[in-house]
């Protein structure tokens, strides 16, 4: 049945996607949010107002649910009768708050999704006691950059199980009527204590800003059910049922407790400025906590929350139910299929999820244990979850409203004043990262294609649209610098769902390649012009989401007019070419016009590698590996930065295998690479020599030929350089006893396994020593592309200094085992490597609940950074889906 939903949606006969899981985790401390006149997103709109302040752009909740344009938000909040505050969004530590910047800390888990959100569970575990909010912030203030996190079990806030299991679900009886299942369960053994459910129904504030004073309302209409209405999405209705006869906060009355107020700011509170009403967006914490029964009504507003209310004995649990649709209930008969459609949204779910399984294995399995089934299904579920109604015009932000119009300039995302975004995105991860980032996008829908190819392509074609994309070609980076520059990857995921495509359908989806190739054009050429100024075939681009990789932020000017070549940056360009340049052939096979510009691309490539090789080059001969170096104004010669990171295995990445059948198809293409050879010698010496078949007479397009492949796969695979029992270390481990001193300078960087400890971009993320997905990823898929055309010929030493040869693709796969290890369960120890630390994790009510970092320590494995990171950690599913499992492995 979900198939069929995908079926139905992809072909407009239904709308199925149109409600889901869209709402942010943290909409507070944004840049769209921020008025300031100096650029202090944390400060500015900090955590503690959120409650009382009114979003300008878009909403956030715990467990949120709205329509495509949001007008409408359904959330829950909490109340254990300890807690300052009712829990109805995440807590976390802003940018200037942590030893480590930003950081979520709560522990909440994405269960369970499907792609058009016919069913969605999410689980927080919400302590008893007084949520430590000041000592987190203390404690982690008082910690410097060297010493590790102070996390919210540190505070002992779990112990004795002393905490709430909220499940929250949402199944779709049909594409308008959402129904939600929240259930609470004391998990102590001894204890017995309060629990108050309020599930929230409010519309976002569109009247607040000077553009229309008309707003929506919500009315009691029934005994127990709601009527809502906004010009956009019409009239709806909501009820609320509980599994108790206790339904109400301070009677044993079936009547539901509903207080109503308004989604409007609290001037009064925040800036000491007469409210307009006493009805207010923290009027029902106001009502719960401090009993200030006048700060809501029983009747209408734009905000309100059915107030239910248990104390739940050791191991006993609570269910609410609540039911929101377009069409008018009969109170008798609303929740009488409710127990059911959830049934039945569940038992599609799974048979889903058994189907992609099986679909999507790209060689056949022999076994895929539960355990295997659980990671790929809760990695995808995550990335279906962090999909956000991401809302920000950049002219609108910047000058202000009609009712707030702007008091200074604003400098931040100048010359992307075009940009204007009302859309569903998929999110880095909707806490920590709750904006565009289109590097992460690309990553992200490598795994989504499992699961929707028609959502992973709008994606892919969403950010090349002309109201995203500069005019100049430059793709948007990331809210907080449109302009910054990340790696050129959409044209590698273009063609990476392309072929999926062709393979599990047989479809040759040329539109689709196409569409996004021409935009793709227009952004090679900013690449070549704006970051190749010397005209030389070697690239600049900072820091290139590496953040401090780099001995110092490559992003920043040189002084005294100096300039980094980067081989990063180099090797990206060549990476891209090669992309390029395998679209243009696939569509010349169909469009002959296209034959010429392949040929464009096969020079561009010929001409980086050429660059990156020569003798002023990159590449350095007696080290066996690839660095930055640095120009001085007026000098030939160039100073190579010799760190051993994962920017000298970059280069790795361009390679590209060139077909038989595609050369016999297209001879004007063929006669152009024989003339490179024949005619321009020099030019492709120091490359692999891609005139010489391979493996089913193939040709390899790379920078590197096989002694350079040889050299540098010897560092990679070295257990005490680069490889790790968990995968690709972003920096070499023997920079721990060797860190490298930049001459004239206190610069230096050392092998760190773990956090940051500077704060270069922002301090809260680490590439020097960590296991990051993405790369290693990539680099994956790269050693699969040199056994292509190498094959068995080809043995390398595994680990280095084993005196163990294997083929590439043994290390490819094996590789992937290692990635897959951080979320595997040891049956023995009962945990798994990322949150081995955690004695928690080892729990029975939390082992099999699993976090997706942003990336994790080089020698432990532990997860560090962003914890729901599925914007690209979700690539652990793909990783499961592309090697063959057997019992013994």
């Amino acid at each position: 049945m979900e198939q069929k939903r995908l079926q139905d949606s992809l072909e407009r006969k239904a709308d199925w996607k149109y409600w889901g899981t869209y709402v942010s985790d943290r909409q507070w401390a944004t840049v769209r949010e921020d008025y300031s006149s100096d650029n202090q997103t944390w400060s500015y709109f900090p955590h503690d107002h959120a409650r009382s302040r009114a979003y300008r752009w878009s909403e956030d909740a715990l467990g949120g649910f709205c329509n495509r344009f949001q007008n409408v938000c359904l959330g829950l909040a909490f109340w254990n009768e300890n807690d300052p505050i009712i829990k109805e969004r995440l807590f976390g530590l802003g940018g200037n708050e942590g030893n480590h910047g930003e950081d979520c800390k709560e522990h909440y888990f994405y269960v369970d999704n499907t792609p058009t959100h016919s069913y969605s569970k999410m689980l927080y575990k919400y302590p008893m006691n007084e949520y430590p909010y000041s000592k987190l912030v203390s404690v982690n203030g008082q910690r410097s950059k060297q010493e590790s996190e102070y996390e919210l079990e540190d505070t002992g806030i779990f112990d004795n199980n002393e905490y709430f299991d909220c499940f929250i679900e949402y199944a779709k009886a049909d594409q308008e009527d959402i129904l939600c299942r929240v259930t609470v369960h004391n998990r102590s053994t001894d204890k017995e204590a309060p629990i108050h459910v309020l599930p929230h129904l409010w519309f976002r504030n569109t009247w607040s800003w000077g553009y229309t004073d008309r707003r929506p309302y919500i009315h009691k209409h029934t005994h127990n059910q709601l009527v809502s209405e906004e010009v956009h999405i019409g009239k709806r209705y909501y009820i609320v049922q509980t599994d108790e006869s206790e339904q109400h906060a301070d009677t044993n009355s079936k009547e539901i407790n509903y207080l109503f107020t308004e989604n409007d700011t609290n001037t009064q509170k925040l800036f000491n400025w007469p409210n307009a009403s006493p009805y207010v967006k923290d009027g029902i914490n106001n009502a719960v906590v401090n009993k200030w029964m006048d700060c809501v009504n029983h009747s209408s507003g734009t905000k309100v929350a059915a107030h239910c209310k248990k104390t739940l004995k050791p191991g006993e649990s609570f269910t609410v139910k609540i039911r929101f649709a377009n069409y008018e209930f009969d109170e008798n008969e609303a929740f009488a299929d409710f127990d059911q459609v959830f049934k039945d949204r569940i038992r599609e779910a799974d048979e889903f999820y058994e189907n992609i399984v099986y679909k999507n294995n790209d060689c056949g399995i022999d076994f895929m244990d539960k355990d295997l089934k659980l990671i790929q299904r809760q990695s995808l579920a995550g990335l279906l979850w962090t999909k956000q109604y991401y809302h920000f015009g950049v002219n609108m932000w910047k000058n202000g409203d009609p009712a707030h119009p702007r008091a200074h300039p604003v400098h931040r995302n100048n010359h992307w004043d075009h940009f204007y975004a009302n859309d569903v995105i998929s999110m880095p991860d909707k806490w920590e990262f709750p904006f565009l980032a289109s590097w992460d996008l690309a990553f992200q829908m490598i795994p989504m294609m499992l699961v929707d190819i028609e959502w992973t392509k709008r994606q892919l074609i969403l950010v090349t649209r002309e109201w995203y994309t500069h005019s100049s070609g430059q793709f948007p980076a990331y809210e907080f610098d449109f302009g910054d520059v990340n790696p050129p990857v959409h044209a590698w995921a273009t063609l990476e769902v392309y072929n999926h495509i062709l393979k599990t359908t047989g479809v040759k989806d040329l539109e689709f390649l196409e569409q996004i190739f021409h935009k793709c054009l227009l952004n090679f050429t900013w690449w070549v012009n704006k970051k190749d100024i010397k005209g030389n075939n070697i690239f600049e681009g900072g820091f290139l989401g590496l953040d401090n990789i780099g001995v110092f932020d490559r992003s920043s000017s040189l002084p005294n007019g100096a300039k980094l070549q980067q081989a990063d940056g180099t090797s990206w360009m060549a990476f891209y070419s090669a992309n390029m340049l395998k679209i243009a052939l696939i569509l010349a096979k169909e469009r002959r016009a296209y034959e010429s510009i392949a040929t464009k691309f096969l020079e561009h490539f010929i001409n980086i590698a050429k660059s990156i090789n020569s003798r002023n080059g990159l590449w350095n001969n007696d080290d066996g590996f690839y660095f930055d170096s640095i120009v001085s104004p007026g000098q030939t010669e160039s100073h190579q930065i010799k760190v051993y990171s994962f920017v000298g295995l970059i280069p790795l990445f361009a390679a590209e295998i060139l077909d038989y059948e595609t050369l016999q198809a297209l001879p004007k293409f063929k006669e152009r690479l024989d003339w490179f050879v024949r005619y321009r010698p020099n030019l492709v010496k120091n490359i692999a020599p891609f005139t010489s078949p391979g493996q089913n007479k193939s040709r390899l397009l790379s920078i590197v030929n096989r002694e350079k492949l040889e050299m540098i796969l010897k560092k990679m695979l070295d257990e005490n350089w680069f490889l790790s029992e968990n995968g690709i270390r972003s920096l070499s481990k023997h920079h721990l006893h060797e860190p490298y001193r930049m001459e004239g300078t206190d610069a230096c960087v050392t092998y760190l396994p773990a956090e940051s400890d500077s704060g270069m971009f922002g301090g809260n993320s680490n590439w020097r020593g960590t296991i990051w997905l993405a790369v290693n990823y990539l680099m994956i898929q790269s050693l699969r592309t040199y056994y292509q055309y190498y094959g068995d010929e080809l043995q390398i030493e595994y680990p280095t200094g084993s005196e163990n040869f294997v083929n590439l693709e043994f290390i490819a796969d094996d590789i992937s085992k290692r990635l897959i290890g951080i979320f595997r369960e040891n049956k023995e120890t009962g945990s798994r490597k990322f949150s081995q630390v955690k004695p928690i994790f080892k729990n029975e009510h939390w082992k099999d609940y699993l976090l997706f970092n942003e990336y994790f320590h080089g020698d432990t494995a532990q997860g560090l950074g962003a914890s729901h990171q599925t914007g690209w950690t979700a690539l652990v599913g793909k990783l499961i889906s592309e090697i063959k499992f057997n019992k013994s492995n």
